[in-house]
């Protein structure tokens, strides 16, 4: 017999599924994931990097996929380099003490980024003031912009291309984002290292 908390994990796990089976069947997404893949892989040929940002659980989810590229995926191989905005705490907590929260993705990019590079900012609801203000310093300095976010792509959608995933559901959002981060990671992978 099925109790209540089992009904509650299946009904979970079938939601995560049907959100990625709309994924799966929206051609526009997996060819926005394909040109994604591309320009990052072109960005790391050419020298450049792939910056992560995001807040709360899109944070953690920005460092996860920043480790993939810098330590391994699939296979031991050399680093490719990334970075997740964010992660130098002094430097974090200075920029919003001096200049508020809003500025803390974006003061640290316009330090690091440079033109050939590839922005991947994370945000489910797409109106996060300081993903926002990164943003708009990514494209200030002619930096590829690509976001991964919700149905509705909230103000992210007016100033970048964006990977939306199409549900409401915060949780199924994020687990959609990890899922397009680790399709990423192993094409880009792949790729950069088949004649190596």
């Amino acid at each position: 017999m099925i109790d209540r908390m089992q009904i509650q994990i299946i009904k979970e796990i079938e939601q995560s599924v049907a959100i990625k089976k709309d994924v799966l069947a929206d051609q526009k997404i997996v060819k926005k994931i394909q040109l994604l893949a591309e320009t990052c892989l072109a960005s790391l040929r050419a020298g450049g990097k792939v910056i992560f940002a995001g807040n709360g659980g899109s944070f953690a989810d920005a460092q996860h996929l920043s480790a993939e590229f810098i330590s391994r995926f699939m296979f031991d191989r050399a680093p490719l380099a990334s970075i997740t905005l964010g992660t130098n705490n002094s430097a974090f907590s200075a920029i919003g003490n001096d200049y508020g929260y809003e500025q803390v993705f974006a003061r640290e990019l316009v330090g690091i980024a440079k033109k050939g590079d590839v922005f991947i900012p994370i945000s489910t609801s797409g109106n996060s003031l300081n993903i926002l203000a990164a943003v708009r310093a990514a494209i200030e300095r002619d930096i590829s912009t690509v976001a991964l976010t919700g149905k509705a792509g909230g103000n992210l959608k007016e100033l970048c291309e964006c990977i939306c995933i199409p549900s409401d559901n915060t949780a199924r959002v994020q687990e959609c984002h990890i899922l397009i981060g680790h399709i990423l990671c192993g094409l880009i992978e792949s790729e950069y290292f088949k004649n190596k």
